[in-house]
């Protein structure tokens, strides 16, 4: 299994506007091979930003790289930069593998 994680620093004050975009955004994942479980998660607010990541699940490495050069990923990916006045810096992606 692996297991393929955005972080987010989002401006204070916009943490609503932020989980609405998540929440009206269509991620095309349903149907997507390897694809198990995603989860949106708000973390600890600090003066500077509030931290949120991007959490999914996947089979194997392979096929969520495999999804990172679909159409579905384009899709889900089309209108990311519309919303760029909330958030500090760029995404931070990390990934792990679950070795227990």
């Amino acid at each position: 299994m692996f297991i393929a994680m955005n972080r987010f620093k989002i401006v204070p004050g916009r943490e609503k506007d932020f989980i609405n975009l998540w929440k009206n955004r269509e991620t095309h994942l349903d149907n997507v091979s390897g694809f198990k479980k995603f989860n949106f998660l708000q973390g600890p607010q600090k003066e500077e930003f509030t931290i949120f990541a991007s959490n999914s699940t996947w089979e194997s490495k392979e096929l969520f790289d495999d999804w990172t050069k679909s159409e579905a990923f384009r899709k889900a990916h089309a209108n990311a930069g519309d919303a760029k006045n909330i958030y500090i810096g760029k995404p931070e992606f990390e990934w792990f593998e679950i070795v227990v």
